[in-house]
């Protein structure tokens, strides 16, 4: 954003990556202070919500994703976990990926690929992520 202020909230997505064996993807990062969330970013200006997640997981972790299906929609605004003060509208999807082998970005710090039943209870994972999974789970009773 070039310094200015933020004029409007920012969509963007969230990946919630499953492996062949079931898990899900977590990155370890600075931007939530150290706390495991997903992979994800901006949309940016004429791109597609998909394509924005599609080109987003590639540059965080190097993973090809499939399967791809809306899941949840969240909002933040100024949380203080983060490490600018925004306002996000978060788009999270669900999808799968044939790979366990991630590379990443200067975005995180480390991975883990972990059970949603067991994600959830990280003390270490961000509040929006741990919903999501949480909701994710509700949903698959």
């Amino acid at each position: 954003m070039n310094g200015m202020p933020q004029a409007f909230p920012e969509p963007t997505t969230g990946a919630f990556i499953f492996n062949p064996h079931g898990q899900v993807l977590l990155i370890k990062t600075h931007k939530w202070k150290g706390k495991y969330a997903v992979p994800g970013g901006h949309i940016e200006l004429g791109e597609s919500m998909e394509k924005a997640l599609i080109r987003e997981v590639r540059e965080e972790t190097g993973l090809d994703i499939y399967d791809i299906k809306p899941i949840y929609v969240a909002e933040m605004i100024f949380d203080k976990l983060f490490f600018k003060k925004k306002h996000f509208i978060f788009l999270d999807y669900f999808c799968r990926t044939k790979s366990t082998k991630v590379k990443l970005n200067n975005e995180a710090e480390e991975y883990l690929w972990i059970s949603p039943e067991k994600a959830v209870k990280l003390p270490t994972i961000e509040p929006y992520a741990k919903k999501t999974i949480e909701n994710y789970l509700k949903s698959k009773l």
